[in-house]
């Protein structure tokens, strides 16, 4: 792990990704702009933050399953203000976990921050201390990456525990009942501070894939952890030009990785995000492709210049790769930023989920478009990294002018056609999620869990529906009597 070193040690270069002593540009200004546009726009309620520990039990309407029994495990950035000032990026802000408790028919909420260095130092202080990804403030100097670790992206339950995971540190263990912060987890010596994605896949099997980027060093760190949480392998993979990676897709053979076209350029007083200039007019979208028995680069394809964050499924073909991912028309990542001032921008106008068929002996790219404007794939756990037909994707609302996720989807891959329901006006919804009946004989055979914000009533609520059945609408949904920070992701654990 000599690469591990030359990474921590030298070669990312905390000046080259803007994380270097100066002055705080976090602003009151940014802090007034949401403020004002809050009081005229109630749907802006959910980037608002919490300002502590929320705890209650939902109202539930309908009739909750009675074999739908366990946790649903969810996180997002969660506080964005301290000190009369606010962050820039909606991606800045530390981690708010939350736990809905599902069984007998009742529902039981609680949301907590994570305790970790960042939140705890910043705290203390009552100001913003280290930097952001999409905010750049000096005033500590980050000692590794845990340092400014936000914590604030997945929730994943795994070999009884429950982590905390972010883009770019290690994962941060919580108390699977209480959510109370236990601290760092290290997979191995060798791995201590080592970015651990927000994206692990784990298998049908229970075991779970992962991997780090390491910006600047143009490698890509690979986890294998059994499904009782221990380290089977990891590799180191030099990957040229590497910059932001946000998921990956795992099949029975590969793990593929899409790297878009940036450029990674220190600037003076600026954040990570701001060093990431978007070169999609002189390069394409590289499809990464690594062998799982190896843990070695085994081909390398090349795409139309598109920005992604969301993968679905992969699957093998004969001798292809078929993968689902979502697709976006050039950098949008300043535009996820302006929610923070409080714009709602049509940030998934240009979005489409298209099918990507990897051919290796001829080296050539297919696509098939799936749906339109959509994010946040997901498919039946039972199915991760194998033939599957069903995917579940958030859309907008036909004539819907801001672009606001406010449908959820469930798209059959081979005929096109969706089973579809819309919240309507004034909600946005998030991630949902497949949970099978135990012994489920189809991608169908259960629930889809989700959470969505009803911002006409300041609630946030979980919603349950027949898989089989979408447009039929929610059959339980349970509301809280207040509005929780909106989650990114998060995974449903059965009791």
């Amino acid at each position: 792990m000599s690469d591990r070193r030359q990474f921590l040690s030298r070669s990312i270069g905390l000046a080259a990704l803007g994380l270097t002593s100066g002055a705080a540009l976090a602003d009151a200004d940014t802090y007034r702009r949401f403020h004002q546009a809050l009081a005229r726009e109630p749907r802006l309620t959910a980037f608002a933050g919490a300002a502590g520990e929320l705890s209650g039990d939902a109202v539930v309407h309908g009739r909750m399953p009675a074999d739908l029994q366990g946790v649903f495990y969810r996180n997002g950035p969660g506080r964005f203000e301290l000190g009369g000032e606010r962050y820039h990026h909606w991606f800045d802000g530390d981690g708010f976990v939350q736990r809905w408790q599902i069984g007998g028919g009742k529902v039981s909420h609680r949301g907590r921050f994570v305790a970790t260095q960042k939140f705890v130092e910043e705290s203390a202080a009552d100001q913003f201390l280290y930097p952001a990804f999409g905010t750049y403030i000096g005033r500590k100097q980050p000692k590794n990456n845990d340092t400014m670790n936000a914590a604030n992206t997945n929730l994943l339950p795994l070999g009884g525990r429950v982590y905390a995971l972010w883009e770019g540190g290690s994962a941060v263990e919580v108390d699977a009942q209480t959510l109370e912060t236990r601290g760092i987890k290290t997979w191995s010596p060798e791995l201590k501070s080592m970015p651990f994605s927000a994206h692990p896949k784990v298998d049908p099997d229970g075991g779970v894939w992962n991997f780090g980027t390491m910006p600047g060093a143009n490698l890509l760190v690979l986890y294998q952890l059994s499904a009782t949480g221990e380290l089977k392998r990891s590799a180191v993979v030099k990957v040229p030009q590497l910059n932001m990676v946000h998921d990956f897709v795992v099949s029975g053979r590969h793990l593929i990785f899409l790297i878009p076209p940036y450029d990674l350029e220190a600037g003076v007083d600026t954040s990570y995000r701001e060093n990431l200039h978007w070169a999609g007019d002189k390069r394409p979208l590289r499809a990464v492709v690594i062998a799982k028995d190896t843990l070695e680069l085994r081909q390398v394809f090349e795409l139309p210049a598109r920005s992604v964050f969301h993968f679905g499924n992969a699957f093998e073909d004969g001798a292809c790769t078929r993968l689902d991912v979502v697709m976006h028309d050039g950098d949008i990542l300043p535009e996820l930023g302006l929610v923070m001032r409080g714009e709602l921008r049509p940030f998934h106008a240009s979005a489409s989920t298209v099918q990507v068929t990897l051919d290796y002996a001829s080296g050539q790219v297919r696509e098939a478009r799936l749906f339109g404007a959509s994010e946040f794939p997901r498919v039946a756990p039972q199915v991760v990294s194998a033939r599957h037909r069903k995917l579940v994707l958030l859309g907008v609302a036909s004539g819907s002018k801001d672009y606001i996720l406010n449908t959820v989807n469930l798209v059959d891959i081979d005929s096109g056609k969706a089973d579809s329901y819309s919240f309507g006006a004034g909600w946005q919804v998030e991630e949902h999620v497949l949970v099978p009946r135990r012994g489920a004989r189809s991608e169908t055979d259960g629930y889809l869990v989700g959470v969505a914000q009803d911002s006409r009533r300041a609630q946030t609520v979980l919603t349950v529906f027949d898989a089989h059945n979408i447009k039929a609408g929610p059959r339980a949904m349970a509301r809280l009597s207040y509005t929780s920070p909106l989650c990114f992701h998060g995974n449903f654990l059965p009791a």
